[in-house]
């Protein structure tokens, strides 16, 4: 049975994870495609951009978020005229999570729009389509299961946040403190039998969230050798 703070924390992070996938789905996939189909100067710069979350301690990246909208940051309240919300609030939780998952949901989706056949997109602008209409009618239709993929890695991937979160959000119990978080507290204040539980719901969120993605990377896989 979930104590009250491991079922806050709990419902913390699916509320985080969610939005931060739906936050981070369409510029992952407009990057992801990009990617997968423009040549360009200076896209290795972007795409070692886009991958830097993935190599930089959490951390770090939570120490520029922090920076960027502390009071006197960019975005801080100084500089806009307001103050945005993101220090310590659920917004900040959200912030960390998007910036953590944008490689491996852009990724993904780049994965995805290159299983395309890029042939197919050509028949359809031969045929009348513009950009925009072709991506919506032909290239996301076929790379869907990819795409499908790349959100629940996002998801997944916000829901094991810790190291930016913390810095950003804070470790605010029933506020900001996510199951990561929420586990670390526990180990801390020697409620093991409230750590145990939540990795355990931890564990269980990750494998399903793996395996549904090699379910529907194998999936899409089968289904290009078959066109082949």
């Amino acid at each position: 049975m979930l104590s009250q703070h491991s079922l806050q924390a709990l419902l913390i992070s699916v509320e985080v994870a969610l939005g931060a996938s739906l936050l981070v789905l369409p510029p992952g996939i407009l990057i992801g495609r990009l990617l997968a189909r423009r040549e360009f100067a200076g896209k290795g710069v972007v795409e070692t951009l886009v991958s830097l979350p993935l190599v930089l301690p959490a951390s770090a990246v939570g120490y520029m978020l922090l920076s960027l909208f502390s009071i006197d940051g960019p975005l801080g309240a100084r500089n806009l005229g307001f103050d945005p919300g993101i220090l310590f609030t659920i917004k900040g939780a959200l912030a960390s999570a998007a910036v953590m998952s944008l490689p491996l949901v852009a990724r993904t989706a780049r994965v995805a729009f290159e299983g395309v056949d890029p042939r197919l997109e050509g028949m359809a602008r031969t045929l009348g389509l513009g950009p925009l209409a072709t991506l919506i009618r032909v290239s996301l239709p076929l790379a869907a299961r990819g795409l499908a993929a790349a959100a629940i890695m996002g998801f997944s991937r916000s829901l094991g946040e810790f190291g930016a979160t913390v810095i950003v959000a804070g470790n605010i119990p029933g506020r900001t403190q996510t199951l990561a978080l929420a586990i670390f507290s526990d180990i801390q204040s020697g409620r093991m039998e409230d750590a145990r539980g939540l990795l355990l719901i931890t564990t269980l969120l990750a494998f399903a969230g793996t395996y549904i993605t090699e379910m529907l990377i194998r999936g899409s896989s089968t289904a290009r050798r078959r066109e082949a």
